[in-house]
């Protein structure tokens, strides 16, 4: 099999992000044949029609990572049960103009971390929704809701975590590679 490059849009945009966090030990544990890469979806404008056809450097370079990659694994926090603005912003963006839709048929996964015993449920539910709309090609098990107060110290992954978190990549580069 060939290398894969994974983009992963990380909807946690703070500096010391658990969502940030969990991506660095994600990348550092993956199969060596994915390739992951990110890109700073906060320096992306709000999304506007006056802008969707003559788009700003930002969302023209970010429609090209989003175009190169071979699957997207979305990483999200949870706000209010749901997923944050910025990742949204992103997300239509890679949609528009009308019938430019670069997540179609994308293989995709969707992850996060939290501070409490649902991890990103609510979040992941909601996002769930819109990457099905847009027709991404979801991977739906395994499940990822990562309580990262439990799984995540100041080192990194606990064992138990890093584990399950290498089960979990395994599957992504078969869902990845099953198309």
């Amino acid at each position: 099999m060939t290398d894969r490059t994974v983009l992963a849009l990380i909807g946690g945009i703070s500096k010391d992000s658990l969502n940030r966090r969990l991506y660095g030990e994600l990348s550092r544990l993956a199969p060596s044949r994915l390739v992951f890469k990110t890109c700073d979806i906060a320096a992306l404008p709000f999304f506007s029609q006056d802008m969707e056809t003559v788009p700003p450097p930002p969302v023209i370079a970010f429609r090209q990572e989003v175009r190169a990659a071979d699957a997207v694994l979305l990483i999200t926090p949870e706000y209010n049960r749901s997923f944050p603005g910025v990742l949204k912003n992103a997300i239509d963006w890679a949609t528009r103009p009308y019938g430019q839709n670069l997540w179609k048929r994308k293989p995709a996964a969707i992850i996060g971390a939290s501070t409490g015993k649902t991890g990103t449920f609510g979040a992941q539910q909601h996002l769930k929704n819109v990457c099905c709309f847009l027709d991404m090609r979801l991977m739906n098990q395994p499940e990822f809701y990562f309580d990262a107060s439990i799984y995540m110290d100041d080192s990194g992954l606990t064992a138990e975590a890093a584990a399950f978190s290498k089960k979990f990549l395994a599957a992504f580069e078969q869902w990845i590679i099953s198309e």
